[in-house]
């Protein structure tokens, strides 16, 4: 799962940014994150700072979102479930939102 996130968002930054007529500098210099960066998210590797993320895709006018699994995860969670969905971490329901979008 995490391989198939990874080489999604490789593949949508790469395309949006040769969409842009940016080079992989010019990215890096826009989002103020560092060439080698924008190359590791290019590449796909699954261990990159999720604000320099956010700030690559800000630049590129893309967006990261959570959104509820219509299917059961596939790790066991510890605790009891809770019958009418997960919740956020304000006890409150938990949303399709932005990442990086702050709630009011």
């Amino acid at each position: 799962m995490a391989d198939m996130f990874a080489d999604r968002l490789a593949a949508e930054v790469k395309a949006r940014r040769a969409a842009l007529r940016l080079t992989q500098h010019d990215l890096a210099h826009l989002a103020g994150v560092s060439e080698r960066f924008v190359r590791f998210v290019e590449q796909g590797k699954r261990s990159v700072q999720l604000d320099s993320l956010l700030a690559v895709l800000e630049t590129l006018g893309l967006e990261l979102q959570l959104a509820t699994r219509t299917r059961p995860a596939a790790r066991a969670i510890d605790g009891p479930r809770v019958p009418d969905g997960p919740r956020a971490a304000d006890g409150g329901p938990a949303s399709s939102r932005p990442l990086g979008e702050n709630r009011s």
